[in-house]
Parts: structure tokens; sequence; C-alpha cells
């Protein structure tokens, strides 16, 4: 019985997936959805925020909400040309540091859910905006560009993370995007962490007293996912070319929406980033479709929501 309840969500979102892909098949825009380059950007673009989404799950799972993880996204891209452009830091010291941005401005936030008892909805709330405007501070309000920090380049950094591998056939946001799924596995399928997540998920009153250090667990889940919102603001910089403050808006909610059509539970205890990879190709498969076959930004938004509380009143009926 166990194992039927563990498989529904996964059956579902692969039903959710599979029903996406058969209107690819049926609407492919002259052929247009059966090219490789059309899933080779598709993965592509799906990267940057499939990396908020790992980040996003292991919150979910402890039984909390992240809504910081696009401002810390912007406030690392902007840090990460900061330091490789006008200050000229090395790649890997950039990197570093834009690192441990990320994690202490998720290991705040956990701090003050874990130890305040604060509501996470209210303190990420506080870091999104808190972390969007250190970033337009830091930023002088405008975006850093080459041209702005008077350098006459970019760092070679920025083609590295922006180029192609394995013949031009997959990108390298690609690649660390699927790196970050794979960490994310480790953690919640290998280590005893992840099961302390599930369990403060599940009942957190219970841990407790099971002996699990919730504060600490509550406190390691938010600075993984400031992390991996570090993550994606350096592939965002390269992306984008330059450190913009304003960038990633909206992407929390991309992200949460990426988890729960996967089949993660809000409500946290049940979930996993596999399931999350479904919800990412998911998401990803409907915009691309709806892409190619020309249809608006506003539609594709309205859609996105609709499924949003489809999935919502899946997890309701489980």
């Amino acid at each position: 019985m166990k194992g039927h309840l563990s498989s529904l969500p996964q059956a579902r979102a692969l039903l959710a997936l599979a029903a996406v892909v058969a209107l690819g098949v049926v609407f492919h825009q002259e052929g247009a959805f059966f090219r490789w380059s059309t899933h080779r950007d598709l993965l592509r673009e799906v990267a940057v925020e499939g990396i908020l989404a790992c980040g996003m799950t292991v919150v979910i799972l402890s039984g909390g909400i992240d809504l910081a993880v696009s401002s810390v996204l912007a406030l690392s891209a902007v840090s990460f040309a900061l330091f490789t452009i006008p200050l000229g830091w090395s790649a890997v010291a950039a990197v570093a540091a834009v690192l441990a941005i990320g994690a202490l401005a998720g290991a705040a936030s956990g701090a003050l859910v874990a130890r305040f008892r604060i509501q996470p909805f209210i303190v990420t709330l506080a870091m999104m905006v808190f972390a969007r405007g250190l970033a337009k501070r830091l930023a002088g309000g405008k975006k850093v560009t080459a041209y702005t920090a008077g350098s006459s380049g970019l760092p070679r950094v920025f083609d590295l993370l922006d180029s192609r591998v394995l013949g031009g056939n997959v990108a390298v946001v690609t690649l660390v995007f699927l790196a970050v799924v794979a960490v994310t596995w480790v953690v919640l399928r290998r280590l005893r962490l992840g099961r302390w997540l599930h369990a403060v998920g599940s009942n957190a009153a219970a841990a407790r007293c099971a002996g699990v250090p919730v504060g600490r667990v509550i406190l390691v889940a938010y600075a993984l996912s400031g992390l991996f919102a570090a993550v994606a603001g350096v592939c965002q910089a390269a992306q984008e070319t330059h450190g913009d403050p304003e960038t990633g808006m909206g992407y929390e909610l991309d992200a949460i929406a990426m988890v729960v059509v996967g089949g993660t539970s809000l409500s946290g205890g049940r979930g996993g980033v596999g399931l999350t990879l479904i919800g990412v190709l998911t998401i990803g498969y409907l915009r691309k479709i709806l892409s190619l076959n020309a249809f608006s930004t506003d539609t594709r938004l309205m859609l996105t929501g609709v499924i949003l509380v489809g999935a919502a009143l899946f997890q309701r009926r489980e």
C-alpha cells in the first residue's frame, strides 16, 4: 500500500508530461517539435528556473516556502558581474564568493524561521525585498556590463557558461542544471539530512521528539535553496552577459509551479527532486509548444496558472 501511494504522484506527473508532449506531437508547427534543436533549446531555457526549483523542493519538503529565490538570483547575478568585470576577480574566486552570498542569504531566512518561529512566507517575503534592494544598491540602479564598467570585454567565464558542448548539442547551463538535480537527489535519497527533511515536513513536533534537530534541518534547507539560487544567478548573468538587478522577477512562482506540478506536496513531507524534474519538463514543454504555435505571453501565463491550480487539486484528492 505504501509503495502504491508513493508511486501515485509520479504516475500523475508522468501522465501530465505525456499529455503535454502529445500536444506537441499534434501541434508540431510544420515539424519544428520533432527537431532536436527545439528540445535542446527548451532544456537551456528551463535550466535557470529548474535550478531554483531544486532548492524550492528541499524547502517545501521541510514544510516551508522560499519566495526570495528570484531576488537572491538577481543579487548573485549582480555580484558575479561586479566581481569579474570591474574588479577583475578570477572565475573561481568570484563563483565561490557568490555561492557564499547565496548560502548566507538562505541561512539567514532559515535562522529566522527556525529560531524565532516566524512564518516562512513572511520571512522570505522580507528577504525577497531586501535582496532585490541590495542588488539595486550594488549595481547603482543599472545593469553591470562591460561597457558601464569600462572594461574592454567580458571575462572568458561568461562565454564558457553560455556555450554548448558535445558538438553544440548540449548547453553548459543544462549540464549545470542536471548536476544540481544530481546533488539534490543525493541529499534527499542518500543522506540522513534527506530523511530528516521528510520527517520535519511531515510532522515537526514528532520529528523533534524523535531526536531530529529540527532547527538545524530548517536552516540547512533554506541555505541550500539560497546556494542553488546563487548558482542560478551565475548562469543567468552568463546568459544575459551582464548583471541585471531586475532579472528573474517572478521566477520564484515558476519554481513553485514546477515543484507542485511535479507532485511534491506543498504541505511538506512528500515528494522529491525526481518529481520536480518531471514538473520542470512539463512546464518547459508547455511553454515551448505555445511559443511554437505563436500563443501570446499572457496566454502562456494564464495556462500556467490553470495548471498550477489543477495540480493542487490533484494533491488535495490524494
